[in-house]
């Protein structure tokens, strides 16, 4: 950071754009939702506070020191990272463009909804063609916020991000 860039909340998030997830290499911690405030203690120091993706989840001190290091060396002030304990993480929390790039990933995004259904996780639309005739072969994916699932239309295997309420 140049000594001339005054330490912003939006110049926080803006660099928190930077800061991938671990296991979905495309998106990044604001992509994710995941982060829940950003305090400025004037121009000397950052709190950050923040959520994993699932309670188990195990790239969470990862994700944390991944988020502190990348923080302290762009704006070159101390910067504490905090889980949230008073806000859960759902997959609604995911952006517009985090469902776009999941897709380009070839991951099917969880839908939009304020239910989990049967339906929800049996039919969901394939990345790669778009077909709905496809099925859950596991419910259990590469990480613990994927599934697996198999196209009838166009026979590929692909994981879905799971939703979550």
């Amino acid at each position: 950071m140049h000594m001339s860039t005054p330490l912003t909340i939006d110049r926080v998030y803006q660099c928190l754009a930077t800061v991938m997830d671990p296991e979905i290499p495309v998106l990044s911690v604001v992509d994710l939702g995941m982060i829940t405030g950003v305090e400025l203690a004037g121009s000397a120091a950052v709190t950050v506070k923040m959520i994993p993706t699932y309670a188990a989840c195990p790239a969470l001190q990862f994700i944390q020191r991944n988020i502190q290091v990348s923080l302290e060396r762009e704006l070159q002030v101390p910067v504490l990272v905090q889980v949230d304990a008073a806000t859960h993480w759902h997959s609604n929390r995911l952006t517009a463009a985090a469902r776009q790039k999941l897709e380009a990933f070839a991951l099917a995004p969880p839908p939009v909804s304020g239910k989990v259904s049967a339906e929800i996780l049996l039919h969901t639309p394939c990345p790669h063609c778009g077909s709905k005739d496809t099925y859950m072969r596991s419910p259990f994916g590469a990480t613990l916020c994927r599934a697996t699932h198999f196209c009838k239309n166009c026979g590929q295997l692909f994981e879905q991000f799971k939703p979550l309420e």
